[in-house]
């Protein structure tokens, strides 16, 4: 798309939560229409009146929501922008400083007329790639919440009850809450034997293998927790709201590892990013959400490389030359990819080799595991290109690939 291909409106919107500034612009820079359209259906709808959708391009600095959704279900040609272009453009173009929603609709609408050519549209996922998704994403978040609530617990026991805290390997363990439910304080446990600790173990169905008299040896070795009666009843109800959250989030996270695995089963490229070794089912399915399912979105897997910031970015200038980590990048991909190659190592005698050359040559872990998870976006590629699964006997045909990884 270029302005050359005909009449052209240039449509930039200022997103927001409740409503979303609009600006209009033509060819030549003037100015059309500047309006606001609440979040709403009401408001979408007002959207379909800007004009022939396909000869309408709408910048905005985001690349999904129900918003986005709308313009492509409509025809727009929807360019997302980053926030830090609209910035460094708004500082350039408004000399005096303001800065209003209306004011960053036309920021936004005047970068698209002018770079239109240099950005690239959205491509709409399938269904099943947005329902994936939106599970694989909540599924991070829980995680993420159960990460704060475990350390809140921690901070929580290390305080009135170290013992507690020691005594199982993982706070958010099924075996370690349901310790912290019958014996919440330390004083609740102080009457705790070997042979009563073995019979709660027992009933648990605790696998840790360690016998009773080692996990006890534990407790008491800690220091000793709070035995105030009054603080105690206090400690006891912070400590059965700590583990309420954490149960709560296992069973979110329980509950959403089988949808994936059933979202996975039925998605068409389930099979593909499932091939792949040490993928398993959850990791593969978050690279599939956020790698998605538009073949034609990317033409080159350094397209994918770099939307995953798993390639560098070099600044020259003059005699001077750098290569930097990249941060401008889709991040839940990035950790996807990067935790699938660091497991793929330890299964695959290919990945294993480019890692230990890239330590070898001086690279720190994060750095080597970039690398080689840029040597396998180009393999996932070309399989997902040609609807093939992983074949561990193709994989001679990649080695070439190897020095170039590790030059990176």
């Amino acid at each position: 798309m270029s302005l050359e291909d005909g009449s052209l409106f240039f449509v930039g919107i200022d997103w927001a939560s409740t409503e979303h500034a609009v600006c209009v612009l033509d060819r030549a820079g003037r100015k059309v229409a500047a309006f606001t359209v609440e979040h709403t259906a009401a408001g979408f709808a007002r959207l379909d009146k800007l004009g022939d959708t396909e000869s309408t391009p709408v910048a905005i600095e985001r690349p999904d929501g129900r918003l986005v959704d709308a313009l492509l279900e409509a025809g727009h040609p929807v360019m997302p922008v980053k926030p830090n272009a609209i910035k460094t453009w708004r500082e350039a173009e408004v000399l005096s400083g303001a800065k209003s929603d209306p004011g960053d609709a036309h920021v936004i609408a005047d970068y698209l007329r002018v770079r239109i050519h240099r950005l690239r549209p959205a491509v709409p996922y399938s269904g099943p790639t947005k329902a994936l998704r939106a599970v694989t994403r909540t599924r991070g978040d829980l995680v993420d919440a159960r990460v704060a609530a475990v350390n809140q617990l921690a901070a929580l026991l290390d305080t009135h009850w170290p013992g507690a805290k020691t005594i199982f390997a993982s706070l958010s363990s099924a075996i370690a809450l349901a310790f912290l439910t019958k014996y919440p304080t330390a004083a609740s446990a102080a009457s705790l034997t070997e042979t009563r600790l073995a019979a709660f173990c027992a009933k648990q169905g605790y696998s840790g293998k360690k016998p009773a008299a080692v996990l006890l040896a534990r407790l008491r070795s800690a220091p000793a927790g709070t035995t105030d009666p009054d603080l105690c009843e206090g400690v006891r109800a912070a400590v059965l709201a700590q583990v309420g959250v954490i149960s709560a989030l296992n069973a979110g996270i329980k509950n959403l590892d089988r949808t994936i695995a059933e979202k996975m089963d039925t998605h068409p490229d389930g099979k593909i990013f499932r091939s792949f070794p040490r993928a398993g089912t959850v990791n593969a399915a978050q690279i599939l959400a956020e790698w998605g399912d538009a073949r034609a979105a990317f033409d080159h897997p350094d397209a994918i490389a770099a939307l995953a910031g798993i390639t560098p970015v070099t600044k020259a200038s003059g005699k001077q030359r750098g290569v930097s980590f990249r941060w401008a990048c889709n991040k839940r991909l990035r950790q996807a990819i990067t935790t699938f190659a660091d497991n793929s190592r330890h299964a695959s005698p290919w990945a294993a080799d480019i890692y230990n050359r890239a330590r070898a040559s001086g690279k720190d872990h994060p750095h080597a595991t970039r690398i080689l998870a840029r040597a396998w976006v180009r393999i996932i590629w070309r399989c997902w290109q040609n609807n093939t699964t992983y074949n561990t006997a193709l994989q001679g045909g990649n080695q070439h690939h190897t020095e170039q990884q590790l030059a990176a």
